[in-house]
């Protein structure tokens, strides 16, 4: 059954506010997925801080227009889009729907929207392959603490070796 002028409206005022809100968007054809994998990549989205809506492609066209997004091509899109926003980590969406297209060749990734601008899928899925900002954090503690822990080590070597030297002295003379 089509949807009402009302409804339509409703869904473009959610495309708004999540485009508002979200620090990145991944738009991409979901439509052949069968109801169980829709509701499991639905349900691995609501872990991460990613809010879907599904909506006819004018519909998207038309919100992020008002949205002031001119360079999102709606040429690209084919059949209903599903819109997933991040609100959290930037590459979340990226990464979940570049991770479930591998096993589900339905789903198509059409592109997305970073700091404001449309991206392409080649750079969906380079975005998809950076790591985390968790990991990014970890390995700058990492590569800050590597030279000061390399010191510690040279210092600890050489009462390492003054420890074995006097030992080998103490089992000489017994």
């Amino acid at each position: 059954m089509p949807k009402s002028k009302l409804q339509k409206q409703e869904t473009i005022k959610s495309l708004e506010d999540g485009l508002k809100s979200a620090k990145a968007v991944v738009f991409a054809n979901f439509q052949g997925l069968k109801v169980s994998e829709a509701e499991e990549l639905r349900r691995e989205c609501r872990k991460n801080d990613i809010k879907v809506v599904a909506a006819k492609k004018t519909l998207v066209k038309r919100a992020c227009q008002e949205m002031g997004l001119t360079d999102v091509d709606p040429k690209v899109f084919s059949g209903g889009v599903a819109t997933f926003m991040a609100l959290g980590d930037e590459v979340s969406a990226a990464r979940i729907v570049n991770n479930f297209s591998k096993t589900h060749e339905i789903l198509q990734v059409f592109g997305g929207v970073l700091e404001g601008k449309f991206i392409s899928v080649a750079m969906v899925k380079s975005l998809a392959n950076l790591p985390s900002k968790q990991e990014l954090l970890a390995k700058l503690v990492g590569s800050i603490n590597a030279p000061v822990s390399g010191f510690v080590n040279v210092l600890a070597g050489n009462l390492r070796g003054l420890v074995g030297v006097l030992n080998n002295i103490a089992k000489s003379k017994v």
